[in-house]
């Protein structure tokens, strides 16, 4: 079968490799779509925490399942589904208080251990779930929405209260839909016009704020009765951005960061205290999340592949990366397609 690899920092290549075989308690899948995030993106440029080279990216996975391990009940063969990429050990504290997320023994696929940007992968079926609703793109899209979920999980955003997401990549817009799903009332803010553009004609955000061009606390104020923000959500993966967002966070509001980076955060201890604001990180998503997406995306009150706006086969990502990962590409969301097929 083939496979790309990333070797080292902005190489990848290409390799032909026998298939994966089915240990027990796995199923084998057919690689359908692949979607590439930020995790991707900084792996390929070489900012990616928790990484070593070499290593087959990909955690944002759909396809059909065409054999089984011992264990697995065969009935499974022939449908769809999408992939739980975070491997708990089900043992450490963490996981024994069910936040599988952030387990201390935690492999991620296509992070800590080879990921899908391949024919076949085989999972542990108990990380598949089936669906006969979905799209294969829509499939592939559920761990990015679930990371969305997980943050708005952790915000315990109540119905019309401001959010303010910081960053409109497709983490923040995930954070949008949810949010707006929740009741909540959003602000999007980026550098980039045309991205914020996106999120207010596409996905309803209430308004959109440029970072260096506005005067974000004045703007967040006028939406909320001259208080600064509920929530701040911060999806930048940009040190300088995520100690700005503590700015804009109002009294009592709660501050999550979804980035992570190879950086110290810093903020002002007096005005912290001040304002009494609580700061939350969000990592990875859990089950209950992924579920929370599922039933979002089978209800239609998300509509997530309007973010695709890149596609191409597995042989060309060695040439595309690169492409993708300029931002004058114009790319929001860019996904890998392994059966000739765009939808």
């Amino acid at each position: 079968m083939q496979t790309v690899i990333c070797a080292q920092p902005r190489q990848m290549e290409l390799h032909d490799v026998p298939e994966p075989a089915c240990a027990s308690g796995e199923a084998l899948l057919r690689i359908r779509r692949i979607g590439i995030c930020g995790t991707d993106i900084h792996a390929f440029g070489g900012n990616q925490p928790y990484f070593e080279y070499p290593r087959v990216l990909g955690h944002e996975l759909s396809g059909d399942i065409v054999s089984v391990g011992d264990g697995v009940d065969s009935e499974l063969i022939g449908h769809s589904a999408y992939v739980i990429p975070y491997l708990h050990c089900g043992e450490c504290r963490a996981c024994l208080h069910g936040k599988t997320n952030c387990c201390q023994n935690l492999q991620v696929i296509g992070v800590h251990r080879d990921g899908g940007m391949a024919d076949y992968l085989s999972v542990p079926v108990d990380h598949l779930v089936t669906s006969k609703r979905l799209t294969p793109e829509q499939l592939a899209l559920v761990e990015c929405l679930a990371i969305g979920a997980h943050a708005i999980r952790r915000s315990d955003i109540q119905p019309g209260e401001l959010a303010v997401i910081v960053g409109a990549g497709p983490i923040g817009m995930g954070i949008l839909q949810i949010a707006k799903a929740r009741g909540a009332r959003t602000l999007v803010v980026d550098t980039n016009r045309d991205r914020l553009a996106f999120c207010r004609d596409t996905f309803g955000a209430d308004d959109v704020l440029h970072a260096i061009d506005d005067d974000l606390e004045a703007c967040i104020a006028r939406h909320n009765h001259g208080a600064l923000a509920d929530i701040v959500f911060d999806a930048t993966g940009n040190p300088a951005a995520m100690n700005r967002g503590f700015d804009l966070a109002g009294h009592g509001a709660r501050y999550v960061l979804v980035s992570i980076v190879k950086a110290d955060i810093t903020f002002s201890d007096p005005d912290f205290h001040k304002k009494e604001l609580t700061l939350l990180g969000s990592r990875n998503a859990t089950r209950e999340d992924f579920e929370t997406v599922t039933r979002l995306l089978e209800s239609g009150d998300l509509q997530p592949t309007a973010m695709i706006t890149h596609r191409g086969p597995l042989a060309e990502l060695p040439t595309l990366m690169p492409q993708w990962c300029d931002p004058a590409s114009g790319v929001i969301k860019a996904m890998v397609v392994c059966d000739g097929n765009s939808a």
